[in-house]
């Protein structure tokens, strides 16, 4: 049986994000356009997904904005997919995937790092306020609901446990 989605649940930036580049081959796709592959063949050969799969989801990803599919050879016609400035936009997003998984595994066991193009140095990623320039993986930076959040949302978000929660996890024991 399907589980059920919770109102909040389809107004929820992370319940809409996961549900369009949630999906693996998802995530690996927008991965091989960041590190500059564009073409079907090149996809399916770095990733081993099935042509039906990589059809589909090239698919979803260019009904959402997200590519754009390009013709790059007329006989036969071809079709490069390159992304949009929204799919631009995730870079920061698997990069912050790639940093949360590598930040488990002792440097010597990291398959794939992140590094200055310039030096050569390797980089540790994080995320900040755009304004501060503080790190917001503080427990004190909280979600709430937003000018466009519905009554469920705002229900959520109302209910004070939730920000005790957040904060009371991160005191030391006394």
């Amino acid at each position: 049986m399907a589980g059920r989605i919770r109102l909040e649940d389809r107004e929820c930036p992370l319940s809409t994000t996961l549900g369009l580049v949630g999906e693996w081959w998802t995530v690996l796709i927008l991965h091989d356009c960041f590190d500059g592959y564009s073409r079907f063949d090149e996809f399916q050969a770095n990733t081993g997904i099935s042509s039906s799969m990589l059809t589909s989801r090239l698919k979803a990803l260019v009904d959402a904005g997200v590519l754009e599919r390009k013709p790059y050879q007329e006989r036969p016609v071809r079709y490069e997919y390159v992304l949009t400035e929204l799919g631009r936009s995730l870079r920061p997003v698997l990069v912050a995937l790639a940093a949360w998984r590598n930040a488990q595994l002792p440097p010597h066991e990291r398959s794939m790092i992140l590094i200055d193009s310039r030096t050569g140095r390797e980089v540790d990623p994080v995320v900040v306020d755009a304004s501060t320039g503080e790190r917001v993986d503080d427990p004190r930076y909280v979600y709430t609901a937003g000018p466009a959040a519905g009554p469920e949302m705002r229900e959520r978000y109302a209910r004070e446990p939730h920000t005790v929660r957040a904060h009371a996890s991160s005191s030391p024991p006394g």
